[in-house]
Protein backbone atom coordinates (compact mmCIF):
# COMPACT_ATOMS: atom_id res chain seq x y z
CA UNK A 1 0.00 0.00 0.00
CA UNK A 2 0.96 3.61 -0.68
CA UNK A 3 -0.01 6.16 1.26
CA UNK A 4 -0.27 5.95 5.19
CA UNK A 5 -2.01 8.30 7.75
CA UNK A 6 1.17 9.67 9.61
CA UNK A 7 -1.00 12.14 11.23
CA UNK A 8 -4.17 10.87 12.88
CA UNK A 9 -5.69 14.70 13.54
CA UNK A 10 -6.35 16.69 10.80
CA UNK A 11 -9.17 19.45 12.05
CA UNK A 12 -10.57 19.02 8.60
CA UNK A 13 -13.57 17.95 10.16
CA UNK A 14 -14.29 19.85 13.33
CA UNK A 15 -16.99 21.50 12.11
CA UNK A 16 -19.55 18.72 11.19
CA UNK A 17 -18.28 17.34 7.79
CA UNK A 18 -15.81 14.48 6.44
CA UNK A 19 -14.07 13.79 3.49
CA UNK A 20 -15.25 11.00 0.83
CA UNK A 21 -12.15 9.20 -0.75
CA UNK A 22 -13.44 11.41 -4.47
CA UNK A 23 -12.37 14.40 -2.33
CA UNK A 24 -16.46 15.45 -1.83
CA UNK A 25 -16.99 17.06 1.58
CA UNK A 26 -20.54 15.47 3.54
CA UNK A 27 -21.85 16.22 6.75
CA UNK A 28 -20.76 13.52 9.52
CA UNK A 29 -24.48 12.63 9.61
CA UNK A 30 -25.67 12.40 5.91
CA UNK A 31 -26.62 8.57 4.95
CA UNK A 32 -23.18 7.23 3.60
CA UNK A 33 -21.26 8.18 6.86
CA UNK A 34 -23.96 6.54 9.05
CA UNK A 35 -23.83 3.54 6.54
CA UNK A 36 -19.96 3.61 7.00
CA UNK A 37 -20.58 3.61 11.10
CA UNK A 38 -22.47 1.23 11.19
CA UNK A 39 -20.45 -1.14 8.84
CA UNK A 40 -17.23 -0.06 10.98
CA UNK A 41 -19.21 -0.77 14.22
CA UNK A 42 -20.20 -4.22 13.09
CA UNK A 43 -16.59 -5.33 11.96
CA UNK A 44 -15.50 -4.15 15.54
CA UNK A 45 -17.79 -6.38 17.32
CA UNK A 46 -17.10 -9.15 15.02
CA UNK A 47 -13.38 -8.85 16.44
CA UNK A 48 -14.70 -8.97 19.71
CA UNK A 49 -16.65 -11.87 18.86
CA UNK A 50 -12.99 -13.48 17.19
CA UNK A 51 -11.46 -12.80 20.17
CA UNK A 52 -14.31 -14.90 22.70
CA UNK A 53 -13.80 -17.62 19.97
CA UNK A 54 -9.87 -18.75 21.76
CA UNK A 55 -10.87 -22.90 22.56
CA UNK A 56 -9.81 -24.98 20.11
CA UNK A 57 -13.40 -26.49 19.11
CA UNK A 58 -13.81 -23.09 17.71
CA UNK A 59 -10.74 -22.60 15.30
CA UNK A 60 -13.34 -23.73 12.81
CA UNK A 61 -15.59 -20.36 13.00
CA UNK A 62 -12.90 -18.13 13.49
CA UNK A 63 -11.01 -19.92 10.15
CA UNK A 64 -14.64 -18.87 8.91
CA UNK A 65 -15.43 -15.16 10.38
CA UNK A 66 -12.37 -13.68 10.34
CA UNK A 67 -12.07 -13.26 6.59
CA UNK A 68 -15.84 -11.72 6.64
CA UNK A 69 -13.67 -8.76 8.34
CA UNK A 70 -12.12 -8.04 5.50
CA UNK A 71 -14.90 -7.92 3.59
CA UNK A 72 -16.66 -5.22 5.32
CA UNK A 73 -13.67 -3.16 5.56
CA UNK A 74 -13.92 -3.27 1.87
CA UNK A 75 -17.93 -2.65 1.95
CA UNK A 76 -16.14 0.59 4.37
CA UNK A 77 -14.05 1.64 1.71
CA UNK A 78 -16.91 1.23 -0.82
CA UNK A 79 -18.83 3.16 1.04
CA UNK A 80 -16.12 5.65 1.12
CA UNK A 81 -15.74 5.90 -2.49
CA UNK A 82 -19.27 6.55 -4.62
CA UNK A 83 -19.49 4.17 -7.50
CA UNK A 84 -16.76 2.05 -6.51
CA UNK A 85 -18.33 -1.32 -6.22
CA UNK A 86 -16.38 -4.13 -4.13
CA UNK A 87 -19.15 -6.59 -2.82
CA UNK A 88 -20.51 -9.05 -4.99
CA UNK A 89 -22.79 -11.87 -5.72
CA UNK A 90 -19.84 -14.17 -5.19
CA UNK A 91 -19.74 -12.55 -1.76
CA UNK A 92 -22.96 -13.56 -0.84
CA UNK A 93 -22.82 -17.14 -2.29
CA UNK A 94 -19.90 -17.30 -0.03
CA UNK A 95 -21.81 -16.55 3.12
CA UNK A 96 -24.91 -18.47 1.94
CA UNK A 97 -22.87 -21.32 1.73
CA UNK A 98 -21.55 -21.10 5.42
CA UNK A 99 -25.09 -20.70 6.72
CA UNK A 100 -26.43 -23.75 4.93
CA UNK A 101 -22.47 -25.81 6.27
CA UNK A 102 -23.14 -24.41 9.90
CA UNK A 103 -27.11 -24.63 9.66
CA UNK A 104 -26.98 -28.27 8.59
CA UNK A 105 -25.58 -29.61 12.04
CA UNK A 106 -28.16 -27.88 14.00
CA UNK A 107 -31.41 -28.88 16.01
CA UNK A 108 -34.39 -27.41 13.89
CA UNK A 109 -35.86 -24.33 16.01
CA UNK A 110 -38.98 -24.51 17.81
CA UNK A 111 -38.84 -21.29 19.34
CA UNK A 112 -37.50 -18.04 19.82
CA UNK A 113 -33.78 -17.40 20.92
CA UNK A 114 -32.55 -14.62 23.09
CA UNK A 115 -29.17 -13.64 23.01
CA UNK A 116 -27.37 -15.49 26.23
CA UNK A 117 -26.14 -18.60 27.28
CA UNK A 118 -22.35 -18.04 27.05
CA UNK A 119 -20.32 -14.49 26.73
CA UNK A 120 -19.72 -15.77 22.86
CA UNK A 121 -23.18 -16.20 21.99
CA UNK A 122 -24.50 -12.83 23.28
CA UNK A 123 -21.41 -11.32 21.34
CA UNK A 124 -22.60 -12.89 18.00
CA UNK A 125 -26.15 -12.07 18.57
CA UNK A 126 -25.07 -8.50 18.80
CA UNK A 127 -23.17 -8.82 16.19
CA UNK A 128 -25.90 -10.08 14.71
CA UNK A 129 -28.23 -6.82 15.97
CA UNK A 130 -25.65 -4.58 14.88
CA UNK A 131 -25.58 -6.07 11.06
CA UNK A 132 -29.44 -5.50 10.76
CA UNK A 133 -28.37 -1.94 11.62
CA UNK A 134 -25.81 -1.63 9.44
CA UNK A 135 -28.20 -3.12 6.66
CA UNK A 136 -31.33 -0.62 7.04
CA UNK A 137 -28.46 2.40 7.11
CA UNK A 138 -27.64 1.13 4.11
CA UNK A 139 -30.31 0.93 2.92
CA UNK A 140 -31.27 4.14 3.81
CA UNK A 141 -28.47 5.56 2.04
CA UNK A 142 -29.91 3.44 -0.91
CA UNK A 143 -33.32 5.71 -0.53
CA UNK A 144 -31.08 8.66 -1.39
CA UNK A 145 -27.92 7.54 -4.07
CA UNK A 146 -27.54 4.59 -6.23
CA UNK A 147 -25.39 1.92 -4.43
CA UNK A 148 -24.09 -1.48 -5.04
CA UNK A 149 -27.30 -3.72 -5.36
CA UNK A 150 -25.25 -6.51 -3.66
CA UNK A 151 -24.02 -4.77 -0.61
CA UNK A 152 -27.57 -4.38 1.46
CA UNK A 153 -27.86 -8.08 0.39
CA UNK A 154 -24.62 -9.09 1.44
CA UNK A 155 -25.27 -7.64 5.41
CA UNK A 156 -28.75 -9.66 5.15
CA UNK A 157 -26.70 -12.77 4.95
CA UNK A 158 -24.34 -11.89 7.09
CA UNK A 159 -27.18 -11.28 10.04
CA UNK A 160 -27.88 -14.99 9.31
CA UNK A 161 -24.71 -16.27 9.56
CA UNK A 162 -24.36 -14.46 12.69
CA UNK A 163 -27.42 -15.90 14.17
CA UNK A 164 -26.32 -19.23 12.87
CA UNK A 165 -22.96 -18.97 14.44
CA UNK A 166 -24.68 -17.92 17.82
CA UNK A 167 -26.89 -21.57 17.71
CA UNK A 168 -23.28 -23.06 16.31
CA UNK A 169 -21.47 -21.94 19.62
CA UNK A 170 -24.44 -22.93 21.55
CA UNK A 171 -23.86 -26.70 20.03
CA UNK A 172 -19.92 -26.60 20.48
CA UNK A 173 -19.98 -25.30 24.29
CA UNK A 174 -22.88 -27.84 25.07
CA UNK A 175 -24.69 -24.70 26.53
CA UNK A 176 -28.17 -24.66 26.32
CA UNK A 177 -29.74 -21.68 24.23
CA UNK A 178 -31.73 -19.36 26.13
CA UNK A 179 -35.56 -19.32 25.02
CA UNK A 180 -37.96 -16.70 24.91
CA UNK A 181 -40.48 -17.40 27.67
CA UNK A 182 -43.79 -15.42 26.38
CA UNK A 183 -45.63 -13.29 29.23
CA UNK A 184 -48.50 -15.93 30.07
CA UNK A 185 -51.70 -14.00 28.50
CA UNK A 186 -54.18 -12.71 31.37
CA UNK A 187 -56.94 -14.89 31.81
CA UNK A 188 -60.82 -14.02 30.62
CA UNK A 189 -62.41 -12.79 33.27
Amino acid sequence: MGYRLSKLYTRTGDKGDTGLADGRRISKDHPRVEAMGSVDELNSQLGILLAELEHPSMHGLVEHLAPIQHRLFDLGGELAVPGYDIISAEDVTALEELIDHYNAELQPLTNFILPGGSRPIAQAHLARSVCRRAERRYLTLANHEAVNEQAPIYLNRLSDLLFVIARTIARLQNTPEVLWAPKPKPEAG
